[in-house]
């Protein structure tokens, strides 16, 4: 195989936003790097959308961080908002404009998604066509076996709203936990992926992601380095 042709993949730190991403954005992350995805993007063709899960084409030159992919079915952490059928004389309204964050919304063809970015993550809400401003308001999930799953993942979404109402954002020098290993394999999956999509050599991608004195010692045909890096690839595809 050919060497790089593009170095756009070779700075680790281009792949740091990685570790802060949830389920949603990081499947998209891989999805957009499909090269029959981005043919398909490429040609609109009509029904491609949900041959790959999602209710619109999504651009692939975007990542997570810029890009609404609308998948279908929703992930079970969009809070999903309808009006309230009989709701009681305390019943809090919807109020957009209170909602935190930087706010997007998407009409994926059936009704408005809101994505609010938040200092602690991503919340995604699909709200019903007949939800007003001011309405009452009810918080609905998808029953399923057993029903907890849905339920918890629906608690922590909304646990992400309160905590952003509470109070203040965390001062810039407030700590944060380390990456958990599953996001480091993440990230270097992804870059070495972007590599070999590149056109580089395996050993180049292990240059990028353990350094030139790691290959020098430990790249042999048969050694853990070179496998290591093969299976990353092999992942990512």
């Amino acid at each position: 195989m050919a060497e790089a042709r593009s170095d756009h993949w070779l700075p680790s730190a281009a792949y740091l936003y990685v570790l802060h991403l949830d389920g949603p954005a990081l499947a998209w992350e891989y999805l957009r790097r499909n090269p029959d995805y981005r043919r398909d993007w490429a040609r609109r063709r009509p029904g491609a959308a949900q041959r790959w899960g999602l209710r619109l084409l999504e651009d692939p030159g975007l990542d997570a961080r810029y890009a609404h992919p609308a998948w279908f079915p929703d992930h079970d952490t969009v809070v999903q908002l309808y009006p309230d059928a009989d709701p009681p004389l305390d019943a809090l309204p919807f109020e957009f404009w209170r909602i935190p964050g930087h706010k997007q919304l998407i009409h994926d063809g059936r009704r408005l998604l809101l994505i609010a970015r938040l200092p602690g993550g991503v919340l995604r809400i699909a709200l019903a066509p007949t939800l007003d401003d001011g309405m009452a308001y009810a918080h609905a999930f998808r029953a399923c076996h057993p029903p907890y799953a849905r339920s918890r993942a629906l608690a922590g979404e909304l646990d992400k709203l309160a905590a952003a109402h509470a109070g203040p954002a965390a001062p810039i020098s407030a700590t944060k936990p380390r990456p958990s290993q599953s996001m480091l394999m993440e990230l270097y999956t992804l870059q070495a992926l972007d590599g070999t999509l590149a056109g580089a050599s395996l050993r180049t991608v292990a240059d990028a992601l353990y350094g030139p004195d790691a290959v020098a010692a430990h790249w042999h045909a048969d050694g853990d380095l070179r496998g290591r890096v093969r299976r990353l690839v092999q992942r990512g595809n």
